[in-house]
């Protein structure tokens, strides 16, 4: 029976959770959401801020746009020595296509690389890891390695 309850209360907490979310964005009009052009090839410079849009997760995202290619291999580099780093590819209609935590053994940085099945403009998520909200400077570059 407390494992019933147990989830129960885990399930009430989710939905709380996801209903400030949705209170937060509503209380907010003047926010439009606008993914940021990333160049190929270019490394910028960025901060995670409490501007950005809220992860559901208790930190911050920010995401960026790009266009890609039918058998593009890419890198996506993602570096920050203010907080531990979380790169997302996201597809068409919302579908993560690959996500990367710690690129290697002792670093908080985050490294991935993918191989584009279709056409089309995707975006590049930044976050941190962690319920907690991590904000600072960070770099993120995306590099093609081939194109077939």
């Amino acid at each position: 029976m407390n494992f019933v309850i147990q989830i129960v209360i885990a399930l009430v907490a989710i939905l709380i959770n996801q209903i400030n979310v949705l209170v937060s964005l509503a209380a907010t009009p003047s926010q439009v959401y606008n993914p940021i052009l990333l160049p190929m090839g270019k490394e910028i410079k960025d901060k995670l801020t409490k501007s950005d849009f809220p992860t559901g997760e208790g930190g911050f995202a920010r995401d960026y746009i790009i266009n890609l290619r039918a058998g593009d291999q890419i890198v996506i580099d993602l570096k920050s020595d203010s907080f531990d780093t979380i790169v997302t590819l996201i597809g068409a209609k919302g579908v993560v296509v690959g996500e990367n935590d710690d690129a290697a053994e002792g670093t908080t940085n985050s490294l991935l690389f993918e191989r584009i099945a279709k056409d089309g403009n995707y975006i590049v998520r930044v976050r941190s890891f962690g319920t907690e909200p991590a904000l600072g400077a960070f770099t993120l570059k995306v590099t093609r390695l081939r194109a077939e």
